[in-house]
């Protein structure tokens, strides 16, 4: 699976010379974060992480992930809608996981109520790596799905130009046409018009839902954009915001410092760190409106690692999409041994078998944005500890992706400039749009490659650990 630049990687110096091209093409593409220092100014922003070179990716498996995407579209609206699923599946989790139960919470609530919201807006990112399992041919296991703040949308879009210079520079003219174009913002974008629109106030605004923190602003700034080239007004707020300035009218209509809100976007709100009380309150007030959130708290609930387990148990997309034969198939074909931890002789077996062989595993918990995973001698503490106790129904086990390593050089501000052996993970953005019961938009909206060294075990490129990549596809 090498790409067919391996007589580059040897040659220092034109290494170096393309590493300088390669840092000045991103900041003029706009592959851009603000810096650690100051994360809410941007009177210094520097580049986000990136690969000098592109990394190779099976066009089979790459074809394979776009063509399952609108699969996972319909199966993670088909499990928002479904409340005795939600309540089945997630039974257990909630008793020992305060955050997932918070959550689930509101989404009874707000159903108890009566959903006030009508249009319904999905931006998800299912990402895989390419197992080489036990014969070394690459298969396309899925990692997790992100049902919100899939994030990278905006800065991939920039990506593939850099390293089409940089190809271009080491005198791979024929291989810089190859690499695909690529443009999430405007695939998410699109999803994010068409729910405004079908919200049906042309004065309301769209709201992104940020974080204290916004050190990646750029990146969202790149969806912001393609909405004001719409003419869609559009609004950053926090939680905090919410709370002080957020109130609902007699028809539920959100409103924010006297603006009606069409659609909430969240980019915020995945981790319990992102909640105090206020912050809750915010939450429901924002669930219970008429306006489209994106994600709808059940579509959050999708997205937790219960779910995917579930998911795999036989029969379960069978009830999930009836009659949907090929869909299921192709969905099936993509997932991983996945293993519940609930208490009983299943769970007691699963556990003790990683216990004993802890590098086959990886022990993943209920949450978003990379870093939360255990692996080897960590997975095999944690487990003995909590193996007798319900703690342990808050976790699942999924079985360990083994990917062929490629060298690279990671480009990261204040580095020193090395090559890496590396892995490689591909995200696909997929978006819909449901109104009432009708499906109005499903698609594939592009793809993320992120790219880690080996000793990295876990986290993507916010959190500090993987960088941005774009394929090659061989």
């Amino acid at each position: 699976m090498a790409a067919p630049w391996e007589d580059v990687l040897r040659n220092e110096a034109a290494i170096q010379q393309a590493a300088l091209v390669a840092v000045d093409a991103a900041l003029l593409e706009g592959v851009l974060m603000r810096t650690e220092r100051e994360p809410n100014a941007s009177d210094v922003v520097n580049y986000a992480p990136f690969t000098l070179l592109p990394s190779a990716v099976p066009s089979a498996l790459f074809e394979q992930a776009y063509a399952v995407q609108q699969d996972f579209n319909l199966l993670v609206d088909a499990i928002s809608q479904n409340k005795e699923f939600l309540e089945h599946t997630l039974a257990s989790t909630i008793k020992v996981d305060d955050f997932t139960a918070r959550l689930f919470r509101i989404h009874v609530q707000v159903l108890e109520e009566g959903l006030a919201q009508s249009v319904f807006l999905g931006i998800n990112r299912s990402d895989y790596m390419f197992d080489c399992g036990v014969d070394g041919t690459p298969a396309l296991k899925q990692i997790e799905i992100n049902t919100i703040a899939a994030s990278f949308g905006g800065l991939t879009s920039r990506t593939a130009a850099v390293h089409r210079r940089v190809l271009k520079v080491l005198g791979k003219s024929e291989e810089a046409l190859r690499l695909l174009p690529n443009n999430p913002s405007k695939g998410l974008a699109l999803g994010i018009a068409k729910a405004w629109e079908l919200y049906g106030s042309q004065s309301a605004v769209v709201m992104f839902l940020v974080e204290e923190v916004q050190r990646n602003i750029f990146d969202q700034r790149c969806v912001e954009n393609e909405l004001w080239n719409r003419n869609i007004r559009v609004i950053r707020k926090r939680f905090r915001d919410v709370f002080e300035k957020g109130s609902l009218d007699d028809a539920k209509r959100l409103y924010m410092d006297g603006q009606e809100v069409a659609v909430v976007y969240y980019r915020e709100g995945y981790v319990p760190k992102n909640y105090d009380q206020q912050n809750w309150e915010a939450r429901l007030l924002l669930e219970r409106s008429r306006a489209v959130k994106c994600p709808d708290i059940a579509t959050q609930l999708a997205g937790t690692k219960k779910v995917q387990q579930e998911l795999s148990q036989p029969g379960t997309l069978e009830r999930l999409l009836p009659g949907r034969t090929e869909a299921i198939a192709r969905i099936r074909a993509t997932f991983a041994g996945l293993y519940s931890l609930d208490m009983g002789e299943e769970g007691d077996k699963i556990a003790a078998t990683a216990i004993a062989d802890p590098d086959r595993f990886v022990l993943k918990p209920q949450r978003e944005g990379g870093g939360n995973n255990l692996y080897g001698e960590e997975l095999r503490q944690v487990l003995e500890k909590i193996r007798d106790s319900p703690e342990r129904t808050s976790y699942i086990l999924m079985d360990k992706i083994k990917p062929q390593p490629a060298m690279n050089y990671l480009l990261r501000a204040h580095s020193p400039l090395q090559v890496s052996e590396c892995i490689s993970e591909l995200g696909i953005f997929g978006v819909y749009v449901r109104q009432g019961k009708e499906m109005v938009m499903n698609k594939a909206a592009g793809h993320l490659l992120r790219t880690k060294a080996i000793e990295h075990a876990d986290g993507g490129v916010a959190a500090g650990v993987a960088v941005l990549d774009t394929p090659y596809l061989v």
